[in-house]
């Protein structure tokens, strides 16, 4: 999308060390923004040996079109996968598709793990006939602290609002497809025309329009266009630690009799003393989310979790690691090439 518009501006050759920002990621091709030129560069060979993968978003030092160092994050989500971000606009659609309370509280859980700020911003609310709907919403999410926003893409309802929020950020704009991301960033700057595409007929789903990561420079902000999708899984966090990534639970879980409560049925629990008071599709979410730690401790206990890493930290740098093996076979190929010139007579 992006690299339509400044395609002609991609420059091929930098000559000097300089610092800059990845844009977009193709193939094996990094497109690094500096100072308002937008290099296509690949990765040193070094740092593929080393296992590091940049991401959209980090910020990299790049030398005759080649990243040579990638700096440290601020921050990073893996899904999408994008690096120093200041907040994530999760993207839900009232209707077409309709809105699924458990997606909603699935990215907020991600964010609130990752620790970066959530907007929740609610599109095509032209097609909504009543506020019984936006009452909820309100309702569930305003006592919890996080920023709401109501748009319509088509009608432009709610942008300026939106771009209020976006002012001064680097903003990652999530939410499953066909809720309107694309078409959002159409409103806010119609020049960018990107590619927008209708719900499906026959699944009532949204298509994929945004296929990759990409930063989008407008006016004095960037917006991360990321594709649409709906697997993210709390499949690598143990149970007692989803109760951390609900707010409304951190007042009532320091009151529990077991410090590993997971406000279930457990004996002396004051979240489901408290349950009157929690709204019940956070809670059913809750639970969805326990089951999937639950299902990668019962993984991890039964196939272990010890990893072969390849590479090592040695100070501040991330260094290839040699297999135990590969030294083995090394020393014996230099006691051999040892022997050989003693026999050959070139060592005394």
């Amino acid at each position: 999308m992006l690299l339509i518009m400044v395609n002609d501006n991609i420059l091929r050759y930098n000559k000097s060390m300089e610092k800059g920002q990845i844009f977009k990621i193709h193939s094996d091709f990094y497109y690094v923004n500096s100072n308002g030129k937008l290099y296509e560069c690949k990765l040193r060979e070094i740092l593929k040996k080393q296992g590091l993968k940049p991401l959209v978003g980090d910020f990299v030092n790049i030398d005759q079109n080649a990243i040579t160092d990638i700096l440290n994050r601020k921050n990073y989500i893996p899904r999408p996968s994008v690096a120093n971000i200041d907040q994530i606009i999760i993207v839900s659609a009232l209707k077409d598709p309709e809105l699924s309370f458990l997606q909603l509280n699935r990215y907020i859980a991600f964010a609130e793990y990752f620790k970066i700020p959530p907007i929740l911003c609610f599109n095509k609310d032209d097609l909504i006939s009543d506020n019984k709907l936006i009452k909820q919403i309100k309702s569930i999410y305003s006592p919890l602290g996080y920023k709401i926003i109501f748009t319509s893409a088509k009608e432009h309802d709610g942008i300026k609002e939106l771009i209020k929020v976006l002012e001064n950020k680097v903003s990652a704009l999530c939410g499953t497809s066909g809720v309107g991301k694309s078409s959002l960033i159409n409103a806010i700057n119609p020049q960018l025309a990107i590619r927008t595409n209708n719900i499906s007929k026959k699944t009532l789903r949204g298509t994929h329009t945004t296929r990759h990561c990409e930063i989008i420079q407008i006016d004095n902000y960037r917006i991360v266009d990321t594709p649409g999708f709906s697997n993210l899984k709390f499949d690598f966090l143990l149970p007692q630690n989803i109760d951390k990534l609900f707010i409304e639970l951190s007042e009532y879980t320091k009151y529990c009799k077991y410090p590993d409560c997971l406000h279930l049925s457990e004996d002396g629990c004051c979240v489901l003393k408290n349950l009157d008071k929690i709204d019940k599709t956070r809670y059913q979410s809750y639970i969805e989310f326990i089951n999937e730690a639950k299902e990668y401790k019962n993984r991890i206990k039964n196939e272990g979790s010890k990893v072969e890493h390849r590479s090592k930290i040695s100070g501040e740098k991330k260094l290839a690691k040699i297999s135990a093996k590969s030294r083995t076979s090394a020393r014996k190929t230099n006691k051999q090439n040892i022997y050989k010139e003693i026999e050959d007579g070139r060592i005394d």
